[in-house]
């Protein structure tokens, strides 16, 4: 069992957990995940880890509620435990040692950018961050990566930072020149947009995909992406592919197999509630 250990509400429906995973803690690596299981019978739940503490012992999820699982893992509180934790798994972040980096981040993927941000810094290479969301109230990881580099924040009714997209802020840094490598990550429509504007400039970009993981070994082939016209499996060979080659379009598609399969779990876990019963019983 994995204990709780602090909790943060980062958004209206993104929460931070640290939670105690020692061994992970110790050997993880930018861009490397885990797969979560709140119960035994509980759904397996792909997600990055956004942060580690060797010295603790802890390993930063976070999670964004979007459906019945998540919802419950982000109702977990300190000393409420997670089942189990399998990782890390994934390729790690393939790390430039010098130049410049764009680390772009959209939603909840700002908090996947903040690892490799943070490896990028600490392999020596100076990091220009871009962070975008809705509004104010959905910026997340700002001031962690303001430590790490230069940060420019977009929002979409201009509460806060530059009023627009972030591939307009990053357009305006490519632009100038300078950049020698750009990491993207966040929702499938946001990486295609940032790997088409890239293309434009030669610049290389890699970006990391979140197709449907099951067991994280690629038996499952879940997580079957084509990149370069050839099929890769995202759970072994990446998260992180070249942008410039993906194939968004079947990434798309492939995201919205299960979306009716959720509406049910959903639609029963709030029977269930009406109904003061476990979704499980009877």
């Amino acid at each position: 069992m994995h204990v709780i250990l602090a909790r943060q509400q980062l958004s209206p429906n993104v929460t931070r957990l640290d939670v105690a995973a020692p061994r992970i803690a110790r050997v993880r690596r930018p861009g490397q995940f885990v797969i979560v299981r709140l119960a035994d019978c509980s759904e397996r739940i792909p997600l990055t880890i956004a942060d580690a503490d060797p010295a603790r012992g802890s390993i930063t999820l976070v999670i964004q509620a979007v459906g019945k699982s998540t919802r419950e893992l982000s109702a977990l509180q300190p000393g409420d435990s997670i089942h189990d934790i399998a990782g890390p798994l994934g390729q790690p972040t393939e790390l430039i040692p010098a130049g410049t980096a764009l680390c772009i981040g959209g939603g909840v993927g700002t908090a996947v950018v903040y690892p490799i941000a943070q490896g990028l810094r600490q392999r020596g290479a100076r990091v220009v961050s871009v962070i975008g969301a809705r509004s104010s109230e959905w910026i997340i990881f700002q001031q962690e990566l303001a430590s790490l580099g230069d940060v420019i924040v977009c929002t979409d009714d201009g509460s806060c930072g530059r009023k627009g997209f972030v591939t307009d802020a990053a357009r305006d840094l490519l632009e100038a020149g300078g950049m020698d490598i750009v990491y993207a990550v966040g929702p499938v429509p946001m990486m295609r947009a940032v790997a088409e504007l890239t293309r434009r400039y030669g610049t290389r970009t890699i970006v990391s995909l979140n197709p449907v993981m099951i067991d994280g070994t690629g038996m499952c082939g879940g997580c079957r992406v084509s990149v370069g016209g050839a099929v890769r499996f995202a759970c072994v060979e990446g998260p992180e592919f070249d942008g410039h080659l993906v194939d968004f379009n079947e990434l798309q598609d492939r995201l919205s197999t299960y979306r009716e399969f959720e509406r049910r779990a959903e639609a029963c876990a709030a029977d269930a509630c009406r109904l003061n019963r476990s979704p499980t019983q009877p």
